[in-house]
């Protein structure tokens, strides 16, 4: 609370005395519309540190945690990934082709790369999965081709269309093959099946970044302490917003690879040719899992398994996760193990008293599967995707742990990589991995006439994301 003149006006005092006369207010902070003065006897005390109220404020490290970084020279990078074994059809139509066998057309949509392989005396199981219904049976006409058919003869010797078999949307599988004594295979009746893959690619993309300071700015003294997410702490000016900037800068070559997309924008736009980030790889090829909570976890989860059987069957995983499917987490696991009549308590001691219950849990096993479970600091910040709760938001991500087997290209052979590595571009005469250089005539720079000095920040890079039906991507309802 401040002294207000008694007498009408401020009058200043020819002595340093405390009179209501020569007081003046200082509002720093007090309030909207405050006015501040240094015009007073009593200069307010300054805080030279920095609070640090965000704490570590740099959202990088998932990708160092969970893959590699690797040079390339290409506008592109190309690979390869192995289909399945077995030969199996969905989607296919069925039609009596008279008495008790049927014609079944294996691409009725004529689907582009979709070919039919099932040689005659094949044994084959029907399935409607709408119904449950099921058939073997053996094929006595087999036609190749991308229009091609089969005729089976069910072993029960039975019409498919009257025992309740659909005309479409049927599932069709070999389990092997069945021959009389002492035959032959004719010519034509045995298709070779050629291993086939499927072939993804990604494009980099240059990420930028430029910090400027005039040189009259660098030759004022000004000196704040601070401490930097990068470790380094001490006194500052200038090049504090240099370092925020870097750090910031390196923030975007993660969150790059996360968030990126392929730009579809014709025009002017089409020398951005965008790029394809983890999120947007597992939404087109992976998995998803909408509305994860305690409440269903278990039942959910198993769900996941279950799906994760059907495809790789990769036995570690990561689960990167927001706080609240963290949670979700932990009480799901708590919730069978809860120490009550019948159960087990958790946890690889006997509690006590006087030791800190830990209510959480980094890892568990379920089925044939281990996982461990982490924050990601990227999903919590409320300056990213933090902030966003509820509706199609990302809450966490399951990746596969260990390395995927892969054709690559240029090399022209099976190579082993990390299911998730960035590829940057690289030669003998330029690395693009991480580059920052000085220019102007400031700062120790002399490259040119400007009055400043200007610190680049430029990277190209993007992310191969292997495997992608082995992710899981979670998302809120």
């Amino acid at each position: 609370m401040s002294l207000t003149p008694q007498f009408g006006s401020i009058v200043p005092s020819q002595a340093q005395q405390l009179l209501n006369t020569n007081y003046l207010q200082f509002n720093g902070g007090a309030g909207a519309g405050d006015t501040d003065t240094f015009a007073q006897q009593y200069l307010p005390e300054i805080y030279e540190a920095e609070v640090e109220r965000y704490g570590n404020r740099t959202l990088s490290g998932f990708l160092r945690m969970v893959g590699a970084e690797m040079p390339m020279s290409s506008d592109q990078v190309i690979w390869s990934e192995q289909n399945r074994l077995h030969i199996s059809y969905d989607g296919v139509s069925q039609a009596n082709a008279g008495g008790t066998t049927s014609t079944i057309t294996i691409n009725p949509g004529a689907v582009a790369g979709v070919s039919n392989v099932i040689s005659v005396n094949d044994t084959v199981v029907v399935l409607d999965p709408v119904n449950g219904l099921e058939a073997k049976g053996i094929v006595t006409v087999s036609v190749p081709g991308a229009a091609g058919t089969i005729t089976v003869q069910p072993y029960s010797n039975v019409n498919l269309t009257t025992q309740g078999f659909a005309a479409t949307g049927l599932k069709v599988f070999v389990y092997g093959s069945d021959y009389a004594k002492g035959s032959t295979i004719n010519s034509g009746d045995r298709i070779s099946v050629e291993p086939t893959f499927t072939q993804y690619s990604n494009s980099p993309i240059i990420i930028r970044n430029q910090y400027v300071v005039s040189g009259s700015d660098m030759a004022q003294i000004g000196w704040v302490e601070v401490a930097t997410e990068d470790g380094q702490s001490g006194f500052l000016w200038y090049l504090k917003a240099e370092s925020e900037t870097r750090l910031r800068f390196e923030d975007y070559l993660e969150m790059t690879m996360v968030e990126g997309e392929y730009n579809q924008v014709p025009g002017t736009l089409a020398s951005n040719p965008g790029t394809q980030g983890l999120f947007q790889a597992i939404e087109t090829r992976g998995n998803i899992q909408t509305g994860f909570t305690a409440a269903s976890g278990l039942d959910d989860f198993d769900g996941i398994l279950k799906n994760l059987d059907t495809q790789g069957a990769i036995e570690e995983n990561m689960l990167f996760l927001n706080r609240q499917t963290n949670l979700d987490f932990d009480d799901m696991l708590a919730s069978i193990s809860a120490g009550q009549s019948g159960g087990t308590a958790f946890g690889l001691f006997e509690n006590s008293e006087e030791m800190a219950l830990n209510l959480g849990f980094s890892g568990f096993r379920r089925g044939s599967y281990d996982f461990y479970k982490t924050d990601w600091k990227y999903l919590n910040d409320a300056s990213t995707r933090g902030a966003i709760t509820g509706i199609n938001s990302i809450e966490g991500v399951l990746v596969p742990a260990g390395t995927s087997t892969v054709y690559d290209q240029v090399l022209g052979t099976n190579i082993r990589r990390p299911f998730l590595h960035v590829r940057y571009r690289a030669s003998q005469a330029d690395d693009r991995r991480m580059k920052s250089w000085l220019t102007g005539s400031a700062g120790g720079a002399t490259t040119s006439t400007l009055d400043a000095m200007e610190v680049n920040f430029l990277s190209e890079r993007c992310l191969v994301t292997q495997a992608a039906n082995n992710f899981v991507l979670f998302k809120g309802i």
